[in-house]
């Protein structure tokens, strides 16, 4: 079973728990313009582990994507045998639109969609996730661009990933 999602990441700091003076305003320089990252998510349920795709947009073509990337791990051809996988979707635009909805039918032989309401983060566990990535990970950093950020967060995923998957004992 996979939960899919979406979010985003700002160049500009996302502010977690700080410290400063009592009265004290906090101030963070961030000189310039946010920019942002789209990042599509997928968790795998009984592992835990992420699978990121991250963009400039939220389109149904990087939901594609991220189904692309699905069918190298999961789909018919891949080094793992073949099982029925089920992924979890809320019914948001880019999941329902004309485009992803062929695209999911295309997988049909081994994938089928199990749909939550438009939003419903109460119900999809990658949602933690993101709250993770980014209260641990991103907090109170200033990027420099997208492609700093980018790079954060695909190290970040491979962090959080290896401290889910740890080797048994011995």
């Amino acid at each position: 079973m996979l939960f899919e999602d979406e979010s985003e990441a700002l160049t500009h700091p996302y502010l977690a728990t700080v410290w400063a003076k009592r009265g004290a305003d906090l101030r963070v320089e961030a000189p310039g313009k946010a920019t942002k990252v789209a990042m599509l998510g997928v968790r795998e349920a009984l592992l835990g582990e992420l699978l990121i795709h991250t963009s400039a947009t939220k389109r149904s073509t990087d939901f594609i994507a991220l189904l692309e990337r699905l069918d190298l791990l999961y789909g018919p051809g891949s080094c793992v045998a073949p099982v029925p996988v089920v992924l979890v979707l809320d019914n948001g635009p880019i999941h329902t639109s004309k485009v992803s909805t062929k695209a999911l039918v295309a997988r049909s032989s081994w994938l089928s969609v199990e749909w939550l309401p438009k939003y419903a983060p109460e119900l999809n566990a990658i949602e933690r996730d993101w709250l993770h990535l980014k209260g641990r990970f991103l907090a109170n950093r200033v990027f420099a661009d997208a492609g700093e950020l980018d790079q954060c967060i695909h190290a970040s995923v491979r962090a959080i990933n290896a401290e889910r998957v740890r080797k048994p004992c011995a």
